[in-house]
Order: C-alpha cells, then sequence, then structure tokens
C-alpha cells in the first residue's frame, strides 16, 4: 500500500524531496515543512500529483 511521492516546495516550485506514504492511513495529500537549497530556508513543501 506504500507509494512514492514527490514533495514540491510552494514558494520556487521545484521538486526537491522524494518519499514514500501509505495511501490506506493517510488519504489526504501530504505536507511538511522541509529545507529548499534554492531559496536556502525552510518552507512548506506538498505533495504533487505524477
Amino acid at each position: 500500500m506504500r507509494v512514492n511521492i514527490q514533495l514540491e516546495c510552494t514558494e520556487c516550485k521545484r521538486k526537491n524531496y522524494v518519499t514514500t506514504k501509505n495511501k490506506k492511513n493517510t488519504t489526504e495529500r501530504l505536507e511538511l515543512h522541509k529545507f529548499c537549497p534554492w531559496d536556502n530556508k525552510v518552507t512548506l513543501h506538498k505533495e504533487t500529483k505524477k
């Protein structure tokens, strides 16, 4: 049930991270605060559609 997802920065719109999530337990889109190397700060990253 685990699927690979990409996380996209909400400020620069670049796909910086790849992670996995369990679709059965987490049905909504994942949102995490992660470090963006292009913005050089911690920003909100959201799950993207493939």
